[in-house]
């Protein structure tokens, strides 16, 4: 009897089964390469993890001050992490994907801070300021157009739209990442967290420091997060401080013809120059050759009949922002930020060149790198204000400055010291061809080849990017040297000059901790003149001496207007 259930047994082999849902295999390399392909994506899986893991590390432990990016730099234990780390394992699943985005976007926000004050403290030496900087950026693609021309610019821009938004979306992918690793092996996570915590407890128990400065227990984001926040609330004050210090003001009220009679028929030029800080003239790389200028000018200044005294200013800003060192020098404030800057042309605070209006003197602002309107000319109490195209120049450009310096004097005296029958003049003159980057510096001219600036096609001397300290040495010689030339060109016994530095240069030229000492100079033939100034006890000479008086430069608009009026 045969149970129709199971199938009759038949000698011999089963016939091989078949699957019907695979076809037979044809290539006999197909069993072998799917390991291998599996293989490479662990390989690959695991490249992306610990890339992610290094990207996140690096976020949280990356220095913000330029002095401390080094290797020893990066190895700090951030406590922030490991309380991140705790909250994800702590958190119910369904919250948990949310807060591991948002922690990883601030983790890149976080980045892209750290970022920027690298940035500034580099070029500016201060920390990035979240009120009042984002002002900057229409000056920053300003200077950009004009260094690099409007397609430069623009692609400038748009690259670094991207770097910016790269680090957020970088963390906060490879945060969500990570924390589905960690959840995964969940055990072992929360014993390398206790053991890192124990680790970091000795640490900041014993101080333990690899690098000067950097502890390796490491709360930095917190306390780089605090110190903006209170930036921040310091910004807020600092409205209501300032608003007190314009009214407070001695010379308001003075009459016309009690200011600045100490100087009545002479002309006066106020000429800042670009980046001529007290390294210029101190740093032993730089001082030899600018003091060199600075002597063989005195000599020169002295056979003409003229003599001269020096000192120092402390400058409100550093590496850049001449404007603010401009306003702290002519309305006898401290302004060192954009929000006082712009509180100050709302107010009716007297200016320096607003006092020599009011005494009687032409007044006029020369600014060879304004390429835009500048209403503020008025608030500086200038009758004309000459922009780069009122100058008239048709040479070639200098890196950032549109035009030599020698140019600049040369259209000043042309436009109006040559003027018959003229009031005495007054003028603002910002010399701008030490300005960065220092690659394109002029050559002086013979003063009757000038013309419209066609000349210095043939006048200019290259320096290579990479030796900017080299550069702006040249740089800062030439314009000085330009200063004495006119100076014995066209000087006379009714000119008196002040010049000075807005600002150091970039901490990348003098380095960390260089101050922000400007030398500051008096010229004149007339003796009367520098008598009046005897008590300032400053240095006779171009050069002040190191211990010459050190004021800050907001001292200076009242110095001047009580020792030349009355």
């Amino acid at each position: 009897m045969t149970d129709r259930r199971s199938p009759a047994r038949h000698p011999g082999p089963p016939p091989p089964a078949t699957d019907r849902r695979s076809p037979a295999p044809t290539d006999r390399d197909s069993t072998a390469r799917t390991p291998r392909a599996a293989g490479a994506r662990r390989v690959a899986a695991r490249a992306t993890t610990a890339s992610a893991a290094l990207l996140v590390l690096a976020a949280l432990t990356v220095p913000h001050q330029p002095g401390r990016l080094t290797p020893g730099g990066f190895v700090r234990i951030p406590l922030e992490g490991l309380l991140a780390v705790a909250l994800l394992l702590a958190l119910p699943a369904r919250a948990r994907r949310p807060v591991a985005a948002l922690a990883g976007a601030l983790l890149g926000l976080l980045t892209v801070l750290k970022v920027a004050d690298l940035g500034f403290l580099a070029a500016l030496g201060r920390p990035f300021d979240m009120v009042l900087d984002w002002a900057l950026l229409d000056d920053a693609v300003g200077f950009l157009t004009d260094s690099m021309g409007r397609a430069g610019a623009t692609g400038a821009v748009v690259a670094a739209v991207l770097l910016l938004a790269a680090p957020v979306v970088g963390t906060a992918r490879s945060v969500l990442r990570l924390t589905r690793l960690l959840v995964r092996r969940r055990t072992a996570t929360r014993r390398g967290v206790a053991a890192l915590v124990v680790v970091w407890l000795a640490c900041a128990a014993f101080g333990v420091r690899i690098v000067p400065g950097v502890p390796v227990a490491d709360t930095a984001a917190t306390d780089l997060v605090g110190g903006h926040a209170r930036q921040v609330r310091a910004r807020l004050r600092d409205r209501e401080v300032f608003a007190a210090q314009v009214g407070a003001d001695p010379f308001r009220d003075v009459p016309g013809d009690r200011l600045l009679t100490a100087l009545r028929g002479k002309d006066v030029m106020v000429a800042f120059v670009e980046s001529y800080g007290r390294d210029a003239v101190e740093d032993p790389e730089f001082a030899p050759a600018v003091g060199a200028v600075l002597a063989d000018g005195d000599r020169r200044l002295r056979a003409a009949g003229y003599a001269s005294r020096s000192g120092f200013l402390t400058s409100s800003t550093v590496g850049g922002g001449s404007w603010l060192a401009h306003a702290t020098l002519l309305s006898g404030l401290w302004i060192d930020n954009e929000q006082r800057h712009r509180s100050l042309l709302a107010s009716d605070r007297l200016t320096l060149g607003g006092a020599f209006r009011r005494a009687g003197w032409r007044t006029v602002g020369v600014m060879p790198a304004a390429t835009r309107p500048w209403p503020e000319g008025a608030f500086f109490g200038y009758q004309r204000f000459y922009d780069g195209r009122g100058l008239g120049y048709r040479g070639p450009r200098f890196g950032y400055a549109p035009m030599p310096d020698q140019y600049t004097l040369a259209a000043f005296e042309r436009l109006e010291r040559a003027r018959v029958d003229r009031a005495p003049v007054m003028a603002e003159i910002a010399l701008v061809s030490s300005h960065s980057p220092w690659t394109k510096i002029p050559r002086l001219v013979d003063w009757a080849a000038v013309g419209d600036g066609s000349v210095f096609h043939g006048a200019t001397e290259e320096s290579p990017s990479s030796q900017a300290r080299a550069g702006y040495r040249r740089a800062v010689g030439y314009s000085l040297a330009a200063l004495v030339s006119y100076v014995e060109r066209h000087g006379d016994d009714d000119l008196v000059l002040v010049f000075l530095g807005d600002h150091q240069p970039a901490p990348v030229v003098t380095g960390d901790g260089a101050g922000r000492d400007v030398p500051v100079t008096v010229v004149a033939r007339d003796p009367a003149v520098l008598d009046r100034i005897a008590g300032w006890g400053w240095t006779d000479g171009l050069r002040p001496d190191p211990g010459a008086p050190v004021w800050p430069m907001d001292a200076f608009r009242d110095r001047f207007l009580t020792a030349f009026s009355g």
